[in-house]
C-alpha cells in the first residue's frame, strides 16, 4: 500500500506507513519524478465484523483507573492524530496511520457475548469501562448500534459501567444513562480538548464540535448523569493555554469533576504526530516537540507507569498545578461516589419459571 504524504480531507494522519509487524515495509519517498497517478482527495471508510469470543477485556495497569473494559470497535473514524490506540492496528496487519481511521472493525456479537459472560455462575461484578481504547460513539455507531446493545445488556443486569467519548451521539442513549445514573450505576466522561473550532477540527477531524460536546455535558448533567470533563491530551505549546477555559465552560454546563492526560507519543504515534504538526502547525512544531521532550526526560515518550500520563519536570509540574487550581476555582473537585456493585443480578429469562415444576 502506498504511503500518502498529503492532507486528505476529513482525515487526521498524513501517512500510511506499514505496520511494525509486516514482513514487507513500504514507505513513499521523493525521487524527483512526478507520480504517474494523482493521490486521492478522499479515502472511503470500510467497516468489517470482528469475530470475537469474549467482549470483556481485563488489564492490570495501575494508572488507568479500571481493570475491565469493553471496546465495541477497533480503529476510529474520528481521526485524532494523537490517539494512543493507533499502534494496536499493527496487530491487524494494518497501518496505525490512515488505515486506523479508514479500516474499521466492529463486534456484531458484543451484546450476546456480554450477556453470556455476565450470566456465568462464577462471574463477579467489577465496574466496566466502555471505550478504554477507541471511541464507542464514533460515526459508525449511529447505524451499527453496537454500543447501544452493550449498554442495554448492562442495564438489564444492573451492572455498573462508565463510558468516555467526544461524540454528541451519546445523547441518543440518554434514556439508559439517566435510568442507570438514578441507581448510582453509571457515570460519563466527555473529552473536550479545545474550544477553538479550527484547532479542534485539525486535531480531531471527524469528532463533534466543541459546542456540541459542551451541550452534551449540559444535557447529561440535567438528566442527573454525573459527568467528568477530560482535557486530554494536554499538549504544551498547542492547546494547554485553553485548560482553564475548557474547565470553566464545562463547569458552567454542569460537569462535576475533571481530569487530564499529558500528550502520549508511544511507538508509531510520535512520527504521525510530528507529520501532522509540520503540516498543520509548522510555526509551532519545533516548540511543541521541545516542550514535550522536556516533560519526557529528553525523549518523545516515557513508558513508566504514572509518568506516562502526566510527564515529569518543570513543564509537567506547572501543568499539574494549573489544573488543580482550575478544578478548585470552578468547583470541579466534587467527590464521586463509587458505583454500586450490590445491585447486580442475572435477569430471568423466558421459561425460567417452568423449572420450578421440573
Amino acid at each position: 500500500m502506498p504511503t500518502f504524504t498529503q492532507q486528505l480531507r476529513g482525515r487526521g494522519a498524513r501517512s500510511n506507513a506499514s505496520g511494525r509487524y509486516e514482513s514487507q515495509v513500504r514507505e513513499a519517498f521523493d525521487d524527483g519524478w512526478e507520480l504517474d497517478e494523482a493521490l486521492p482527495e478522499q479515502i472511503a471508510t470500510t467497516v468489517e465484523p470482528e469475530r470475537a469470543r469474549t467482549v470483556i477485556t481485563k488489564n492490570d495497569s495501575p494508572d488507568v483507573g479500571f481493570s475491565r473494559s469493553i471496546n465495541p470497535y477497533r480503529g476510529c473514524e474520528h481521526g485524532c492524530t494523537y490517539c494512543y490506540a493507533r499502534p494496536a492496528h499493527a496487530y491487524m496487519g494494518l497501518s496505525p496511520g490512515l488505515d486506523f481511521e479508514t479500516k474499521l472493525f466492529f463486534k456484531p456479537e458484543a451484546a450476546r457475548l456480554l450477556e453470556a459472560e455476565l450470566s456465568a455462575p462464577r462471574y463477579r461484578p467489577e465496574f466496566i469501562h466502555i471505550g478504554g481504547n477507541t471511541d464507542p460513539y464514533q460515526p459508525q455507531e449511529r447505524r451499527l448500534r453496537v454500543t447501544r446493545g452493550v449498554m442495554e445488556v448492562l442495564t438489564s443486569f444492573r451492572h455498573p459501567f462508565s463510558i468516555i467519548t467526544k461524540s454528541a451521539l451519546i445523547l441518543r442513549d440518554l434514556d439508559l444513562l439517566s435510568e442507570m445514573a438514578a441507581l448510582n450505576l453509571t457515570r460519563v466522561a466527555i473529552s473536550v480538548t479545545s474550544l477553538d473550532r479550527k484547532l479542534s477540527r485539525s486535531m480531531e477531524p471527524r469528532a463533534a464540535t466543541p459546542e456540541r460536546r459542551i451541550e452534551a455535558i449540559r444535557q447529561l448533567s440535567a438528566a442527573g448523569v454525573p459527568v467528568t470533563v477530560m482535557f486530554a491530551p494536554c499538549i504544551p505549546g498547542l492547546n494547554d493555554h485553553e485548560m482553564e477555559a475548557v474547565l470553566e465552560r464545562s463547569a458552567q454546563a454542569g460537569a462535576r469533576t475533571a481530569g487530564y492526560v499529558a500528550l502520549r507519543l508511544p511507538l508509531e504515534i510520535k512520527d504521525l504526530f510530528r507529520e501532522w504538526l509540520e503540516s498543520d502547525h509548522p510555526d509551532r512544531a519545533r516548540r511543541v516537540m521541545s516542550l514535550v521532550r522536556q516533560m519526557r526526560g529528553g525523549r518523545d515518550y516515557d513508558v513508566q507507569w504514572f509518568k506516562r500520563m502526566k510527564g515529569e519536570g518543570p513543564i509537567a509540574e506547572l501543568m499539574s498545578q494549573r489544573f488543580a487550581a482550575a478544578k478548585r476555582r470552578y468547583g470541579l473537585d466534587q467527590p464521586m461516589s463509587d458505583l454500586d456493585l450490590t445491585q447486580f443480578r442475572v435477569p430471568p429469562r423466558a421459561g425460567d419459571q417452568m423449572e420450578l415444576f421440573g
